[in-house]
Parts: C-alpha cells; structure tokens; sequence
C-alpha cells in the first residue's frame, strides 16, 4: 500500500508539473507574460522529465497510467485556475481515467 501511495504522489507531483509548467509557458507565449515566466515554466517542465523517473514500473506503463492522472488534474486545474467547473462527463470522463490508472498500474499481475 505504501508502493501504491508513493506512485500516486509522483503521479500528482509530475502533473502539476507538467500542468504549471506549460501553464506559464502559455501565459508567457500567448498572453504577453514576462520572459521570465516563460523560463519558469521552462524549468518546470523540466522537472516534469525527471519526476516520473522514480516510478517503480517501467517507462511505457508509467507513462500510459499517467495520461489518466494528467486528465484528472487537468480538469482540476481548469476548475481551480481559470473557474471552469467541471460538469458531469468531465467527471465520469475523469473517474474512468483513473480506473484505468488503477488498472495499469496497480492491478496484480
């Protein structure tokens, strides 16, 4: 369980990565931001490479369970962020994403 808890965080952790690093290079390209941000959001992304290096599975499966988790926080994001409430097949869209993260990776094998 505690291999299961450790993944997941990693899971979270390289999505926001992901997320907030493209976020501010966004912000930066297409909204007139600070070349600054636009660096950050370079460095984040960076370590958006790095963080799913400590999963415990192989590279085809970890990234394959990631796409779920990068939906589920990226709904997230877009409520959290810019206040676009999820609506229902968000949701179920979400659920079923992570039910096949679950699949993925944690199943037995």
């Amino acid at each position: 369980m505690v291999l299961v808890a450790k993944s997941f965080v990693l899971f979270v952790a390289a999505g926001l990565c992901e997320i907030a690093g493209g976020y501010l290079i966004w912000q930066w390209w297409r909204n007139g931001a600070s070349r600054f941000i636009g660096i950050l959001g370079a460095a984040i992304l960076i370590m958006y490479g790095i963080v799913p290096t400590y999963q415990p599975a192989h590279f085809g499966r970890v990234y394959a369970a990631y796409g779920g988790v990068f939906v589920v926080l990226s709904i997230l994001w877009g409520w959290g962020v810019d206040r676009i409430a999820p609506d229902r097949l968000d949701l179920l869209g979400g659920a079923i994403c992570l039910a096949g993260v679950a699949v993925i990776m944690y199943w037995p094998r």
